[in-house]
């Protein structure tokens, strides 16, 4: 947006970057309204009634309980009226479509890596095509940061230990800004990037040329092997740790008689700190693999963990959704 060709707000790229735009702008409006108006009534009455000689007493005034409902229930209805508009908005930003591409993002001082299901990998760079969802999970290998996409009006913090996620639709094809927005050291005000959004032929076009690795749950099972996570996670479920087969969505009991879904963060949490939930049946005998294996690593340990739950994560990977990781042996011999 500009203003006398001078620009003021970023391109509206994104279906939803004119809905937070509208309540932006709504509620900025109002707020002027009677900030403005509040301020000219000051003025104005405080000309009129100011104090013309020494010892005037100004008039005794009891109240009026009319205008004091008044303004009293016009603010309450205009805020409720935001609320809901905003709740609204939320509410859109935060539940991504089944069908939207996945991709990761993993925060590091000071850059951003991105990891695309086909296997690719980008620093400070992302291509993603134009007219499709796109969910990013978000994580941190060191402090909070914050994935901020002007254009598509939507950020998300990145939280050491644990993950979130923000998605967006890009309309235009183009190139736009990727910034981090949580002050996290030093070089925070480099932490920046660009996000290329490429029509979709030119886009299947680019996948094309990278991935040389392999798909990340393909990166995944070779990591899975490297940590000898096979030898204890046996499909037959006759291993010293359960069957990883099929156990994404499931429920699962632990020794303390609590239960919990299985489903990435507890993926996340089996792998880094695998004495944290004991699975009922099995003994503490995994390692924790806590500063041994990164985020970049994480998730491509969770991708093929998802991607022999075929069943489960059929919905969710249908357009590139992700497929879990396989844990390293945290994750399998924790549960």
């Amino acid at each position: 947006m500009t203003i006398f060709g001078i620009p003021i707000f970023p391109e509206q790229a994104s279906t939803f970057a004119k809905d937070v735009d509208a309540l932006y702008f709504f509620i900025l409006a109002t707020c002027a309204f009677f900030a403005i108006g509040v301020s000219i009534a000051v003025v104005l009455l405080g000309l009129k009634y100011r104090k013309t000689h020494e010892g005037q007493i100004g008039a005794r005034i009891e109240g009026n309980l009319p205008l004091e409902l008044l303004w009293s229930v016009i603010p309450t209805i205009i805020a409720m009226f935001m609320f809901g508009w905003g709740a609204s908005v939320y509410y859109h930003l935060r539940r991504p479509p089944d069908e939207a591409l996945h991709l990761y993002a993993v925060g590091k001082q000071w850059m951003w890596k991105f990891q695309h299901l086909e296997g690719q990998r980008e620093i400070n760079e992302l291509h993603i095509p134009a007219g499709r969802p796109v969910k990013i999970t978000i994580s941190s290998e060191d402090v909070l940061h914050s994935l901020y996409f002007p254009a598509f009006r939507t950020k998300m913090d990145a939280i050491p230990g644990r993950y979130t996620e923000l998605w967006f639709e890009a309309q235009k094809p183009g190139t736009y800004h990727i910034f981090c927005t949580e002050y996290c050291g030093t070089n925070h005000a480099g932490m920046i990037g660009n996000v290329t959004v490429l029509e979709p032929a030119a886009y299947q076009a680019w996948l094309q040329g990278g991935g040389m690795e392999g798909t990340l749950a393909q990166r995944g099972a070779k990591l899975f092997n490297d940590l000898a996570c096979q030898t204890c996670h046996l499909d037959t479920g006759q291993g010293r740790g359960p069957s990883l087969k099929d156990i994404v969505g499931t429920n699962v009991e632990f020794q303390d008689g609590t239960s919990a879904v299985i489903d990435e963060a507890y993926l996340r949490e089996s792998i880094l700190n695998s004495q944290a939930k004991i699975v009922k049946g099995y003994q503490p005998l995994m390692p924790t693999f806590q500063g041994l294996v990164s985020e970049e690593n994480l998730v491509a340990l969770l991708e093929h963990v998802k991607s022999m739950s075929p069943k489960a994560t059929a919905s969710s990977t249908a357009a590139a959704a992700p497929a879990a990781a396989t844990p390293a042996p945290a994750a399998a011999e924790k549960k």
